[in-house]
């Protein structure tokens, strides 16, 4: 099996599956602003997440000196350390399903930010000491502050993202109010509604797949939450299983390997994932329409781009723990530091901040700038597993 062994190339990894795992979200936000129903984006993503993994396994998994490899370590007695991993996966999914409908509530950026924030904070923590310290305590817990200022930046931004918003649509009451005139009125020369306008919001309103406009956004806050403590445990979950910390394993069995641990996350992680949104084809969550397995079949709406989704999440989660298997995983939750990707996206794809107020821009360069020293620092503290 392959193995990263430098700092430098731990790093790599990190900043790699920084970029995809602050894409694939704005991926998926961008198929149910289209309309497509989530249970039949999450069901495509599910599919090639798994298969990313089963490719890492048979590449990287297989080729190199190191032993033993992916296909041997199938066959050993090694389940505790399966069972680590399989709970890692499950909790990762059970987060990712959830922030699927918190992106809808209160946005990409805002879900973005205080999920990796809570996953830094108490993620950070245990692999820190599951890791027996190998991280710079002293640059590492100044990592996990700037993420901390940065929520803080985040909550803000929300807010003031939300007064503009509301002032923008004083003048309609409800949708049903917002007539075609009025909406040619205020939209650009292509039909479309200009970015940031009041048509624009409610635009996205009528074509997205979950109606948000008059639910309360304290909905979405406990989903992303939710998300959040989810997301926390999944890494030291997956630190356990490739490390033995907690010596479950019996004498001679070798760990896992970053790989064969990851196929077993994934496998769980799919599972979970195909069962629960099955039944919310039949049986539908916060208002959405009623589907079926064979209706799902049918949809090739943005399943493209559905696909792609699973195999960045897939790719990304495969290069964080790489990375984290060499250089401690407490410096790879640097990678949760997505808001810096996912903000950028939102606002190139969906048009996030346009229009608002010169207090959400501050607001806005405030909490970027955080995640970018939190990044920087994180990734300082990185060391080197013997």
């Amino acid at each position: 099996m392959y193995m990263i062994e430098s700092k430098g190339g731990a790093i790599t990894c990190m900043l790699l599956a920084l970029l995809f795992l602050g894409t694939w979200p704005a991926i998926m936000t961008l198929t149910e602003r289209r309309g497509r129903l989530p249970q039949h984006t999450y069901l495509d993503y599910t599919l090639t997440n798994l298969l990313a993994a089963v490719i890492i396994a048979l590449t990287l998994g297989e080729i190199g000196p190191s032993r033993p490899n992916f296909i041997t370590q199938l066959s050993q007695d090694n389940w505790q350390s399966v069972m680590f991993a399989m709970a890692g996966g499950i909790v990762l999914s059970l987060g990712n399903l959830a922030t699927q409908y918190a992106w809808a509530y209160v946005g990409l950026s805002v879900t973005e930010v205080i999920t990796a924030s809570i996953t830094v904070v108490i993620g950070t923590t245990l692999n820190y000491f599951l890791d027996d310290r190998i991280n710079r305590a002293e640059v590492l817990f100044p990592g996990v502050a700037c993420f901390l200022i940065a929520v803080c930046f985040g909550s803000a931004v929300h807010k003031s993202n939300a007064a503009d918003n509301k002032s923008k649509l004083q003048d309609f009451k409800s949708l049903e109010t917002a007539s075609s005139l009025e909406m040619e009125n205020i939209s650009s020369n292509n039909g479309k509604a200009k970015e940031g306008t009041a048509a624009f919001l409610i635009q996205i309103e009528k074509q997205r797949a979950i109606k948000v406009f008059g639910k309360s956004t304290i909905i979405g806050l406990a989903i992303t939450f939710f998300a959040g403590i989810c997301f926390s445990l999944f890494s030291p979950a997956f630190n356990l299983a490739t490390n033995d910390q907690w010596h479950t394993l019996k004498h001679g069995v070798p760990k896992l390997n970053v790989y064969t641990a990851f196929f077993y996350f994934s496998v769980s992680a799919f599972v979970i994932a195909l069962i629960l949104n099955i039944r919310f084809l039949y049986w539908p969550i916060l208002g959405l329409p009623r589907s079926s397995f064979k209706a799902y079949l049918n949809d090739w709406n943005g399943r493209g781009w559905s696909f792609l989704a699973g195999f960045l999440c897939g790719f990304g989660n495969g290069l964080q723990f790489m990375g984290g298997q060499a250089a401690g995983y407490a410096a790879a939750d640097a990678v949760q530091a997505l808001p810096l990707v996912s903000t950028f996206w939102g606002i190139l794809l969906f048009g996030e901040y346009r229009r608002s107020s010169r207090r959400t821009y501050t607001l806005l360069i405030s909490m970027l700038l955080m995640f970018i020293v939190a990044v920087a620092v994180l990734m300082a503290s990185s060391g080197h597993r013997k």
